[in-house]
């Protein structure tokens, strides 16, 4: 299971831990990942996600999980989430 957010793509970044003496080792900055289940109100069915917190927390600001998905792009999706937006908005659009 890779270290990526589902919603938002973010996913393991690289960098340098710095000693009192200036040394530079690599290390690695983990995304705070936390398994979630979000419903979908348009298909009545809940979703279990690997999701971070910053992505959490914006699809409580754009007010759920299908309005999240309706504003997003596809590229930034996972293929799961991109399948659940094609059948909600074919369920809106009906």
């Amino acid at each position: 299971m890779s270290r990526v957010c589902e919603l938002t793509g973010k996913g393991v970044l690289v960098g340098h831990k710095v000693s009192h003496s200036n040394r530079k080792t690599k290390r690695r900055f983990l995304p705070n990942l936390v398994n979630v289940t979000l419903t979908s109100d348009a298909l009545n069915r809940s979703v279990r996600l690997r999701v971070s917190a910053n992505g959490l927390r914006s699809v409580e600001h754009r007010g759920g999980l299908d309005a999240y998905l309706m504003k997003a792009s596809d590229t930034e999706l996972s293929t799961t989430l991109r399948d659940l937006k094609r059948d909600i908005s074919k369920k809106l659009s009906a």
